[in-house]
């Protein structure tokens, strides 16, 4: 057996784990980046981006299908479902190919493949063939989809989100478990795409969405393009001729069993931990058998080990990973110097249609930090002047505010152009801007974040920071 010692070892390259692995460069050449499966990161290979050029090919198709509202008389659109995969696989390869060109630019010395189990605090066997003694370690193993085992009774009809691209053709029906970002944008560009859709869920979320009154707007927006139900009870699961047959209760029709091409499990995502053997390290494990960490250091513990990205199973986001991977990087090549990392203000972006973004603070955590001190300010963008000329006026914005210290707390959107909105206001929070001075940054016209402004200045009112929005403003032009 070949024993291989180094100062820090990492576990995963995915984008945790790359950033660990130049973070802690900076400090020692004494490292060793172990990986198991295959190059490329979960963004590339199976989430972000494929997720994103499916979406793409969906809103092309209902571009053309909704051209009358503009006078424009188009063709109904013919999709081929061979073509819009093909080009999913061929972009996502391509995304693929640039993650792993970087890895493969890492010094051999400081890579090795095979999979890592811990035998203590400091030894990583891997593959039974080589024993790792590192000083410092990082775990960034990622996760992987999970679902309750009653779905494998649907047999070989049953796919996770990993799968859905690898498919030949577009499915003639699916039922999609789990109105969370993956759900919806699988579900709803499928049904764009002419796939006959279900989305069910159990335990009534859409989405990131915490605020009610913008959750039922969602549910109302969404059921008018393909049924959801976020609260479904289901009552069996089976495999079939021709598909897998869900036995559920319809909002409408009461028991229902309806037969499904594929059922499509987005249920969610585990954290790959549960085969790394840490209970042979000192390491305190919470109930998913995740290291108990700081999540300023990502430190775990007293020990030397740290751990970053998708298997925190705390903050799932790319960019979060990669500062996590910044993180636990810089501190493992520093140690025993640890230093706090800066963590960004938490903002999420389902690229659904209308768009849902949620930034800061959400409303429960408002109410728990604020007690009855806070305010809503609230618009809709059914009259919004940009919103109404591109045909895209549907949804709501709320933001959240302090009273006495007039600080933007947060936000929730369902609505057009979220994501641009939503970055807006999560640099105003980072920046602890007040509202008034958020209110003092320029807004153009006519655009949609026009009716962030709007938002603002209802907040501003509640607060007692300023006057009540003028019905009808004219201030900046019509339809503001």
């Amino acid at each position: 057996m070949h024993t291989t010692q180094v100062e820090v070892a990492i576990i995963g390259a995915g984008t945790a784990g790359i950033g660990a692995y130049r973070a802690a460069r900076e400090h020692t050449d004494s490292i060793l980046v172990i990986e198991g499966g295959p190059y490329g990161t979960t963004c590339a290979r199976f989430g972000c981006m494929p997720s994103k050029l499916l979406i793409a090919a969906a809103d092309a198709a209902h571009s053309v299908r909704h051209a009358d509202l503009f006078g424009v008389d188009a063709a109904a659109p013919i999709v081929v479902g061979e073509k819009v995969l093909e080009r999913v696989r061929r972009e996502r390869d391509r995304f693929v190919g640039v993650v792993k060109m970087a890895l493969e630019e890492l010094p051999n010395h400081h890579k090795i493949r095979g999979y890592a189990r811990f035998m203590d605090d400091h030894r990583l066997m891997v593959d039974h063939r080589i024993l790792i003694e590192a000083e410092r370690i990082v775990i960034a193993t990622g996760s992987r989809p999970t679902y309750p085992p009653f779905f494998t009774q649907a047999g070989d009809r049953l796919l996770v989100n990993d799968d859905v691209f690898e498919l030949n053709t577009l499915p003639k029906s699916v039922v999609v478990f789990g109105p969370g970002a993956i759900g919806l944008e699988l579900g709803q560009s499928l049904s764009r795409l002419g796939v006959e859709v279900r989305v069910l869920g159990v335990g009534g979320k859409i989405g990131p969405l915490k605020d009610p009154q913008i959750r039922s707007c969602a549910q109302q927006v969404f059921n008018r393009e393909f049924y959801l139900d976020p609260k479904t009870r289901v009552e069996s699961i089976c495999r079939v001729d021709g598909g897998v047959q869900v036995t559920y209760f319809h909002r409408d029709a009461g028991k229902k069993k309806e037969v499904f091409e594929y059922l499509i499990a987005a249920t969610g995502r585990r954290p790959n931990v549960d085969g790394l053997d840490l209970d042979n390290t000192s390491l305190t494990l919470d109930e998913l058998g995740v290291p108990v960490f700081d999540p300023y250091t990502l430190r775990a513990g007293k020990s030397t080990i740290f751990i970053a990205g998708d298997a925190c199973n705390d903050r799932t986001i790319l960019h979060e990973a990669a500062d996590e991977g910044r993180i636990a990087g810089h501190n493992a090549g520093l140690y025993p110097r640890i230093r706090s990392g800066l963590r960004r203000t938490p903002f999420n972006i389902v690229f659904s249609d209308p768009q849902i973004t949620t930034v800061g603070l959400n409303i429960h955590q408002v109410r728990a930090r604020c007690g009855d001190g806070y305010a809503v300010g609230y618009t809709g963008f059914e009259n919004q002047g940009r919103s109404r000329v591109i045909g895209k006026n549907t949804g709501l914005l709320h933001v959240y505010g302090e009273q006495g210290t007039g600080l933007l707390l947060g936000a929730e959107m369902f609505g057009p152009a979220a994501e641009h909105l939503g970055h807006l206001i999560s640099w105003a929070v980072q920046k602890r801007m007040t509202v008034s001075e958020t209110l003092e940054m320029p807004f153009y016209h006519p655009v949609i974040e026009e009716g962030l402004r709007t938002a603002l200045r209802d907040l501003s009112a509640r607060l007692e920071l300023g006057p009540a929005v003028a019905e009808n403003c004219l201030d900046c032009g019509v339809g503001a």
